[in-house]
């Protein structure tokens, strides 16, 4: 392979070989290659024929010098000839120099701007053409100003080919580069004729929409997508070629991810090649995975909803706390009394037992609306079904029986696995009231949909919701059960799930009784990327350091132990230490959050965790610079601290 500067010899060379001039000027109007010819039929100075020579000074130079004759105002024609260049059109035109030769004069524009201009003398024809009209007694005016026609038309239509093969080649490498970027592209881009039948696609819909056909290109809609799927666009589509630019979400039922579509109408190109106002041709449609999006998204609603609550709720539960204890401070004074009427008693013990109801009822709904910290760890659900089955079998009567139907997700997941338990402890207790008194089952399902969700299902042999807890199941304080329940256990259900970034879906089984399903984000655990790692604890109750130190010594962790922050500070130099997990409230002078801001400050290599029984309002807690766990801490918790500090 020749060296770039040895090309450029190379390539000069043969451009010089050329018995015709060439000049190619740039976007800018600058010379960017011409040849030996070219400089010899102009007779151009040395400067205008190296790379950069300004076009206007060409032309200046060839004005002032007579090339196109005489001229009134010579800087008036240089500036026209600079305007028509920058204005470039491809042109074909004969013209006879000053020194009475006749030049054909070729030009074309380039993909990258600028030019390349070809002249060809062609003094020698125009010469054969006079001589063949003044010899040719025999052939009529009329012949000869046909062939003079027909040889000018001839030499036109040969640049015009030139023209067009020059543009069909550029047209093919932009298609390739098109065609290279959309399939790059995380997204299925594609368009489609009036009759929805797609004339492009960019081979990403299988993987946009799995179960979806990639190879579609003249197939209809319907085929590539599927009936149930083209139903959910199909308004767009149709919205789309009317005229119509839409955006909108679905849910892809094949996969269970969320899908967001972008249609946008197809009007073609006007006249002048520029976005046209007319008929519609088509729909281009963009289709996005954003499922991850959308949970995040729902996450967040559900958090901010869950501080609103809060806000909301906090002084109503303070005032109606102080109202519940006068209430039982007074009947207690009165069931205390000797000489109650009869009857009496039995209304002050039922006062007192609604009383303490309320006070149930006040701690459910600070559950709901006050701050929750999720706790994410890996978590084998085998492990976790085993253990709900203990704690579900013995709250059920005999003659309802519990299935728990788990298919393996392929490995350990990150859920807070504590939560998940108490949501199908909840259900499965409802579905048991649901049954009553007589026989019946209770169907635990769960199963990964894809590589996204984890779904799982609680169906019952009851009568099924009623429509109106189809509608208002999920609201806080609706209830089917009179006076013996409280209206928040599908609620807290609904919140835990939304908090996760899933969904909850109630409905009524074809064969009779309900069923309650609810997809969580499945995100299978991953293994630690190494070895061992290094913990220093600080913690001043031996009990707990004895407790943390034996589940990181099981998950394979080597550990050392400080009680106080000033020891943890002398200890904190100890060679290839990865992680400082310390306790907030400490003995002495510092706490684990001042432990925590001085080996943020001095940059420590370590990674650094707080843990606490503190509240999540608590202000101690709120300076902390670093990551908080909240205690108790069991060893799956331990396990995800690890993983992410690997």
């Amino acid at each position: 392979m020749a060296e770039p500067d040895t090309q450029s010899r190379l390539i000069q060379s043969g451009l010089n070989l050329i018995q015709q001039a060439l000049s190619i000027f740039d976007r800018n109007l600058c010379l960017a290659v011409c040849n030996r010819p070219y400089q010899v039929m102009f007779d151009l100075p040395e400067a205008l024929t190296r790379p950069g020579a300004g076009f206007e000074d060409t032309i200046r130079f060839l004005v002032l010098r007579g090339e196109y004759g005489a001229v009134a105002d010579p800087e008036e024609a240089v500036r026209v000839r600079v305007e028509q260049a920058r204005a470039f059109r491809p042109h074909y035109m004969e013209r006879t120099r000053a020194n009475g030769r006749t030049i054909s004069v070729e030009g074309a524009p380039l993909a990258q701007g600028g030019w390349v201009t070809v002249y060809t003398d062609i003094t020698g024809i125009k010469a054969q053409e006079t001589l063949l009209r003044a010899r040719s007694e025999e052939l009529s005016d009329q012949l000869l100003a046909h062939a003079e026609r027909l040889a000018q038309a001839n030499r036109e239509l040969a640049a015009t080919n030139a023209a067009l093969e020059e543009a069909k080649r550029e047209l093919t490498e932009m298609e390739a580069r098109t065609r290279l970027v959309t399939e790059m592209m995380p997204a299925h881009i594609a368009h489609a004729d009036t009759d929805l039948r797609y004339t492009f696609s960019n081979r990403r819909l299988s993987a946009v929409m799995p179960g979806s056909l990639s190879d579609i290109v003249g197939r209809p809609v319907a085929e590539a997508l599927g009936p149930a799927t083209l139903a959910r666009i199909e308004p767009g589509l149709r919205r789309a070629l009317a005229g119509e630019a839409t955006v909108f979400e679905i849910t892809h039922d094949p996969s269970g991810r969320r899908i967001r579509i972008a249609l946008t109408p197809d009007r073609g190109a006007d006249e002048g090649g520029g976005s046209g106002h007319g008929a519609v041709q088509g729909v281009y449609i963009l289709s996005m995975d954003v499922t991850e999006e959308t949970q995040a998204r729902v996450a967040l609603v559900q958090t901010a909803k869950r501080e609103l609550a809060a806000q909301l709720t906090s002084g109503l539960a303070h005032d109606f706390a102080n109202l519940l204890t006068i209430i039982l401070g007074l009947q207690g004074r009165l069931e205390r009394l000797a000489d109650l009427p009869e009857g009496a008693a039995d209304l002050v013990r039922a006062t007192l037992a609604a009383a303490r109801r309320g006070g149930t009822l006040l701690d459910r709904i600070a559950r709901i609306s006050g701050p929750r910290e999720m706790r994410v760890a890996p978590t084998d659900l085998a492990a976790l079904m085993a253990e709900l089955r203990l704690m579900a079998v013995p709250s059920l009567p005999e003659g309802i029986g519990l299935d728990i139907l788990a298919h393996d997700p392929g490995g350990p997941v990150l859920l807070d696995g504590g939560a998940l338990q108490d949501m199908l402890l909840n259900l499965i207790l409802n579905a048991r009231d649901a049954i009553g008194a007589r026989p019946g089952r209770i169907t635990l399902t769960l199963r990964p949909l894809r590589d996204t969700w984890l779904e799982l299902s609680v169906a019952d042999t009851g009568p099924g919701f009623s429509p109106e807890a189809l509608a208002r199941g999920l609201d806080p304080f609706f209830t089917t059960k009179a006076g013996e329940g409280s209206g928040l256990g599908l609620s807290m259900v609904y919140d835990q799930t939304k908090l996760s970034g899933g969904t909850v879906r109630l409905a009524n089984r074809p064969e009779g009784g309900a069923v309650v399903t609810l997809r969580l984000p499945l995100r299978p655990a991953t293994a630690p990327a190494s070895g061992p790692k290094l913990v220093l604890v600080v913690e001043d109750s031996e009990a707990i350091r004895t407790a943390i130190r034996a589940m990181l010594r099981d998950l394979g962790h080597n550990v050392i132990e400080a009680s106080s922050a000033d020891e943890a500070i002398g200890l904190a130099d100890l060679p290839g230490l990865d992680l400082i997990l310390s306790d907030i409230v400490l003995p002495g002078r510092m706490s684990g959050v001042d432990l925590a801001l001085a080996l943020v400050a001095r940059a420590h290599p370590a990674r650094i965790v707080l843990m606490t029984a503190l509240p999540a309002g608590d202000g101690l807690r709120a300076r902390a610079p670093c990551p908080v766990l909240t205690k108790p801490l069991g060893q799956a918790d331990l396990a995800a601290l690890m993983m992410e500090t690997a």
